[in-house]
């Protein structure tokens, strides 16, 4: 059951990270947003135990803030990896 709960956390995360990700990370598809939310939530979970994070009662805001943080960081590693020269899908915009 956590493994559904991670992905369902990883689906939200990628689209938050997604969100609040600086530059262009339009170019990256829905399912490698997912897997950098996925990544987000993993990555995010040890770093926050790295740094003394010990969970707390109710919701964990820190946590979860820290899994976007790390999300966001993986969206524009995927957006750069995955760049496509400047070409926009969708954007409505000609580029010369």
């Amino acid at each position: 059951m956590e493994i559904i709960g991670v992905i369902v956390a990883g689906i939200v995360i990628g689209l938050l990270g997604k969100l609040v990700a600086p530059g262009d990370k339009d170019n990256i598809p829905l399912w490698l947003t997912v897997l950098c939310g996925i990544g987000g939530v993993i990555l995010g979970w040890f770093v926050y135990a790295a740094f003394g994070g010990d969970g707390s009662n109710g919701v964990d805001w820190v946590r979860w803030i820290v899994a976007i943080a790390c999300s966001a960081i993986l969206v524009m590693i995927a957006s750069v990896l995955t760049g496509r020269g400047g070409h926009h899908r969708g954007s409505g915009l000609l580029h010369h």
